[in-house]
């Protein structure tokens, strides 16, 4: 029976899956260059392009099962080339409002196999990544040039393991 309860115990601390969670990558300057106007929901520039297939490289051998992101087309554009990769695997929109971000956060929460992708904003990723983790681990908002960040939970039981590694070229 020791050795059973033993068994158990190492089984439910040594399951775990990890959560990656960026920003999206650099997008265009938001203003349309025949009209003059701001763009609503600006694509990505050429260096977030370059981001975006970095961050398939990186994540590409990793076991990610699950793909989510805004409905913006920077957000999509930056998951994109990873989702490729898994042709049958879609990108699931999420979204920030109240009601609806805290059943996102127990969806992510219950997800056991697999690693996850988070695709957010600069005033989203400390949101995400602090409800993960029940405790506050990045203090505010991205700085609008932060763009190389790649949060790394690596959940270890009902707990998670926070690194902040970078990808792609400096932002500073």
């Amino acid at each position: 029976m020791r050795l059973l309860l033993i068994g158990f115990t190492l089984v439910l601390f040594s399951c775990g899956n990890t959560i990656y969670v960026v920003r999206h990558a650099e997008k265009e300057t938001g203003i349309d260059p025949v009209t003059m106007k701001t763009v609503g929901d600006p694509p990505l520039s050429l260096a977030g392009q370059e981001r975006a297939l970095k961050l398939k490289e990186i994540l590409g051998s990793k076991n990610i099962k699950h793909i989510y992101s805004t409905n913006t087309l920077r957000t999509i554009s930056t998951a994109k080339p990873l989702k490729e990769l898994f042709l049958d695997m879609p990108i699931t929109i999420y979204s920030m409002k109240p009601d609806s971000f805290a059943l996102f956060v127990q969806q992510v929460k219950s997800i056991k196999k697999g690693d996850v992708l988070i695709v957010g904003h600069s005033n989203t990723v400390d949101d995400v990544v602090n409800k993960l983790c029940g405790q506050t681990i990045i203090p505010g908002d991205l700085k609008d040039f932060e763009y190389d960040n790649l949060y790394v939970l690596k959940r270890k039981g009902s707990s998670y393991k926070f690194k902040n590694e970078k990808y792609g070229v400096s932002s500073k």
